[in-house]
């Protein structure tokens, strides 16, 4: 039931695809911006933790923003944020209206165990007509080449095309942004440790859509 196209702003590097690969991120994040985080045990895709690193209202929890009467943007930072002041950085550097900032830590699983999570994202709950449509990106934080987002298109039915069928790999510092509520999407996860990547909801404007070129 989640709408695909709407009434809303969307950047035009996503029209055609729903997905933009970025060039890798330049740069060192210390491994401590993410293994010193407080977590959450909140189930997304597969066997999921979370650490937010901004919320809502800037209080550590994982709840869609609709819990509290707000669209996926205008977000605050947690306490967490303080300890990966290079994510933080890096988010804000970006220069588009930013909701849910997450670090997720992903347990391995095959193929077919990663499919069960297959989904889309609802992004845009509570976000006004004519505004900007909220899209994610990510940032793999660990080095996982075995690994790969599986993304597919959809039908009129709003059911996966197979035919349509993309794997992306995560190797460490691999980035892309992708119209979550559009593709169908699942991360497989094939390595022996936990996967742990940043996740940025990001609203849809003239200005991230030159960051985007910026970064390809």
């Amino acid at each position: 039931a989640l709408p695909v196209r709407t009434n809303h702003y969307l950047c035009p590097s996503l029209e055609k695809d729903g997905f933009v690969a970025l060039t890798p991120y330049q740069g060192e994040i210390p491994k401590q911006e993410w293994e010193s985080l407080e977590y959450f045990d909140w189930k997304s895709g597969g066997d999921t933790n979370f650490a937010p690193l901004a919320s809502a209202d800037g209080e550590l929890e994982c709840r869609g923003f609709w819990d509290k009467g707000k669209p996926d943007k205008g977000a605050m930072w947690t306490s967490n944020a303080a300890m990966a002041p290079t994510l933080k950085k890096y988010v804000e550097g970006i220069g588009a209206n930013f909701g849910r900032v997450r670090i997720i830590k992903l347990e391995p699983a095959t193929h077919e165990e990663a499919m069960r999570s297959f989904h889309r994202d609802d992004n845009n709950r509570l976000n006004p007509e004519g505004e900007g449509w909220v899209l994610r990106t990510w940032i793999e934080l660990t080095d996982d080449p075995d690994s790969y987002m599986v993304l597919m298109d959809l039908d009129e039915d709003r059911l996966p095309i197979p035919s349509t069928e993309r794997r992306v790999p995560l190797p460490q510092y691999t980035r892309f942004v992708v119209d979550t509520q559009r593709l169908w999407h699942v991360a497989v996860h094939r390595g022996t440790a936990p996967r742990y990547a940043l996740i940025t909801s990001v609203e849809s404007t003239p200005q991230l859509d030159r960051w985007i070129q910026s970064q390809t």
